[in-house]
This record gives C-alpha cells, structure tokens and sequence, in this order.
C-alpha cells in the first residue's frame, strides 16, 4: 500500500491525497461504508459501486470468524471473491464489538476472551490469531487488536488499557511482519492511537505508533461517550504527532459535520454505520439539513429527496412516496434510504477534496457544518 499526499488546504489541516491498493486506487478523504457481516445492509455491491461511488467498504473481523467463519472464507479464496467485491476492503480487528461484551468477555495478557453473541460458544482473540484471521479475511488493510475504553474512562484506567494495547501492538505487529498474505495480493497493518480523553496519554500512544512506520495509523476509541469537543482536541492532539505521509483513519465517527471537522484537523479515512443504520430508520441526510421522513409534513411533498444540488440525489423518488414507503413498513424504504445517505457521504468528502484542491476547503466548509446540522 502507497499513500501520495496531493495537497494541504491553507489555514487548515485538510490534506487530499491518494491510496494505492492492488484493488485500487482510494481518494482521500474518503468515507467506507460499512459492511460488518461482508454485505453493507440493505445495499446491493452493484448499487455501492454505481450509485453509492464507494471506493472502499469495511467489513468486521468479529463477525466474520463467527460467521460464515475463516474455513469459508479460505476456500472462497478471501473475502473480496466471497461478497463478489472488486475494490479495497477493510477491517477492523473485532476489538470494539468484544469489549462491548462486557458481561461475556475477559482481558488478560495473553488477549480477550469472549463468549459468542450467537450460541455463547467460547473464543479467544490474541494479537497473533486476529493477524491470522485477517489473513484469511484477505483484507487490503487490516487493524491491530487494541482495547477501546469507555470515553468517560477515568485515567489510571485510561493508562492501564493503553499499555496492554502497547503491549498486544508490538507483538501484532511482529506476527504480521512473520506471515504472508494468501490469496496473492499484499495487505496492510494499521496500528490504533487509544488513550481517552487525556493529551498525555494520547500523546504517548501516538509516539508508540508513529515510530512503528507501518504505512497508515489509524485513531481509535473516540465517538463513544466524550464530549464532542473533546474528540475533536484529541483528533489534533494526535495528528500532530502522526506522520504526515501515512493515512490518518477515524474509527468510528460519524455524523457529516464530524466528519467535515475531522477532516479539517488533518483525518483521511472514516467509516460509521450512521447513514445506513439512520437511513434504516428513517433519517435522510441532505446537503440542505436532515429529513425525517415519517414526520407528517412529507405526506403530500412531492417533490423529490431533493430537487437541487448534488448529483447524489436520486430524483425517480418523491417525499411522500418515501414517507408512505417508510409507514407501511415496506422494505424499499430502508434500500433507498441506505443508497442516498451513503451516496451523500461520499458526495460530501468528494466535495471535501475538490475544495482542498481548490484551496478554498476552509470557507466551504465553514458553511456546509452549518447547512448538514438543520433540521427540515
């Protein structure tokens, strides 16, 4: 994997930039959809790739050793020929969802013990094993296990954790550089930043991770629980440490205006099931503000989702039909839903780099946080 950083917008510290896979070429900033079980939910991969423009999709090491589990995979010959996907694939490590197990999981040394949300069968992840399963994933980029506490995690907790992640990195990393890829093309390993909320943890971990000089870093353990503002000081905190000529990834986050204000702290990759999890539910995010589509006031709007702007917008659909779609609890209404807030993000970081080139990223995007915070 290559990372070309293409420029730096002034005043700021938004870079746009270029990922080099053997699936492909990813433009940063760039937003993945989420695909945790290898399907991104309610979303066909034609669709993500024609009508959502994904570049890259995640999927979740957790998940998928559960099920369909590391024997299919294999015999598929990795993830990307199972899902029938052509682009880059990531994926996470697992961590966040075993340790939101809390009632089911232990943490030592040797790694995280967990029972499965499933059946309750008994698993054990290590740094080597979750290197092993990605492996066999056959992910382009995968992550390193790490512990994700709580955002109000007080600080001795904080350091406890963020040693042990230390401690499991050092040895991912040694196993990943001992084994090779399966299926004929090269993978990548992202360490993860943790430490909270706290600038001297954050700063220590960034140092651990910087020094690695693996070919991306990603920031993880933020969006769960602080402050917003606070995520925001972390995000800087670390980016100035981090270096510059390696992908800086967000896990997790989030809504289009911390995307907009992660990007301009210096992030290039993001993921979060928002637009899709949101759009199940009815949310629809607009470059204009965000929409409730059960709420009365679309009933005889028949207009489409939006009838200006960008080109993300599919404009075949009216307001009230996709109220009526959502109160009758038809099925298509969360297809269309997941398609355009999906579309939209990755309209929005597209935007984000166009302006970034341009060199006015700045202004524009002090008025679009603005414009994707209303309510319609």
């Amino acid at each position: 994997m290559e990372f070309t950083l293409q420029a730096t917008a002034p005043s700021s510290q938004a870079r746009a930039g270029l990922i080099t896979t053997d699936h492909g070429t990813i433009e940063t900033p760039i937003f993945m959809p989420v695909g945790t079980l290898g399907s991104v939910k309610a979303v066909h991969q034609r669709e993500l790739r024609d009508d959502v423009k994904a570049q890259i999709i995640l999927g979740n090491t957790y998940h998928l050793y559960l099920r369909p589990g590391t024997e299919i995979l294999e015999k598929a010959g990795g993830l990307h020929r199972f899902i029938g996907w052509d682009r880059p694939i990531l994926t996470d490590s697992g961590g966040f969802q075993v340790f939101s197990l809390s009632s089911n999981r232990k943490l030592s040394e040797e790694g995280a013990t967990f029972r499965s949300h499933i059946d309750g069968s008994k698993h054990l992840f290590t740094p080597e094993s979750v290197v092993d399963i990605q492996r066999k994933i056959g992910s382009d980029i995968m992550m390193a296990l790490d512990e994700c506490p709580p955002g109000t995690a007080d600080f001795d907790y904080a350091r406890r954790s963020l040693r042990l992640t230390q401690r499991w990195l050092e040895r991912g990393w040694r196993h990943f550089n001992e084994t090779t890829p399966l299926y004929g093309y090269s993978q990548a390993f992202f360490p993860i930043v943790q430490g909270v909320v706290y600038p001297e943890l954050r700063r220590e971990a960034a140092k651990h991770v910087a020094d690695l000089g693996a070919p991306g870093n990603a920031i993880g353990g933020l969006a769960v629980g602080e402050p917003v503002e606070q995520m925001y000081e972390m995000i800087e905190v670390v980016n100035e440490i981090l270096p510059t000529d390696r992908p800086r990834y967000l896990m997790g986050v989030g809504t289009p205006a911390n995307i907009l204000e992660a990007i301009d702290r210096g992030v290039d990759m993001m993921d979060c099931v928002m637009p899709t999890r949101n759009g199940r539910n009815g949310m629809l995010f607009t470059a204009h503000g965000i929409m409730n589509m059960r709420n009365r006031k679309w009933a005889d709007d028949f207009s489409p989702l939006q009838e200006d702007g960008p080109s993300y917008v599919d404009r075949v659909y009216s307001k009230a039909y996709l109220r009526h779609l959502f109160i009758a609890d038809e099925i298509l209404a969360m297809q269309i839903a997941s398609i355009h807030n999906l579309a939209f993000y990755l309209w929005l970081v597209g935007e984000a780099r166009r302006h970034i080139l341009a060199g006015d990223f700045k202004s524009w995007k002090t008025e679009m946080v603005e414009r994707v915070t209303r309510r319609l």
